[in-house]
């Protein structure tokens, strides 16, 4: 198994391979699977992929995370590995330190992970675990924060996401009111404010369905 062999069973299901993580006794899985891949939407195209499943058509509840599983699920079996996910706890996988582990990503200065590629717009749909060892790439020089100029800092109207921390109920307290109809219909402000985000081609709509299951 090589990791361009990871990356084109992923991309078949418009998915990324978007951080490896070498496994060692304290990750809680298997020792018989050396190597952690984890998967994250490949925009610009995943929405509409994932939209046009059946797990979108048939009413249930949380048609991602069980198009998750499946997909997911049948790529780890095809590979004799073993698929994670940010679900389904408790117990609950640590997908942010392996986020952090993998060298692709960050702690952004208002906390949440930032990714490379994937900007705050970062997203974990699952992780295989690989039963060979894959070499992990050299991580990026710096991170993509060091010399931004940090507007996800000022990006929230209420003031309710900062390098202060993050106050929840501020948070969804703005979200009722008309003017947080910019976050509810687009996603995040202070997501959206960091340069690589904007690169990423995450939909405008894949944003507000994530932000209603949020505000629900």
């Amino acid at each position: 198994m090589t990791l361009a062999a990871l990356q084109a069973v992923a991309a078949a299901e418009l998915l990324f391979v978007s951080g490896l993580v070498g496994l060692g006794p304290g990750d809680g899985l298997p020792v018989e699977f050396p190597t952690l891949a984890l998967l994250s939407p490949d925009e610009p195209g995943f929405w509409d992929h994932v939209t046009a499943s059946p797990e979108f058509a048939d009413g249930a509840a949380d048609p991602l995370d069980r198009w998750s599983s499946r997909v997911i699920g049948a790529m780890a079996l095809g590979l004799g590995g073993m698929a994670v996910f940010p679900f389904g706890g408790p117990p609950w996988h640590p997908f942010q330190r392996w986020a952090l582990r993998s060298g692709r990503a960050w702690t952004s200065p208002v906390g949440f992970v930032v990714h490379d590629r994937m900007g705050l717009m970062a997203s974990y749909r699952g992780a295989i675990a690989l039963p060979v060892r894959i070499s992990v790439p050299t991580p990026a020089a710096a991170p993509p924060c060091k010399g931004c100029a940090a507007p996800c800092l000022a990006a929230c109207p209420p003031g309710a996401l900062t390098g202060e921390g993050y106050v929840l109920p501020a948070c969804h307290a703005f979200l009722d009111r008309p003017e947080g109809e910019t976050c509810l219909n687009a996603g995040c402000l202070v997501r959206r404010a960091c340069p690589l985000s904007q690169t990423y081609g995450r939909l405008a709509r894949q944003s507000a369905w994530h932000m209603r299951q949020f505000h629900k």
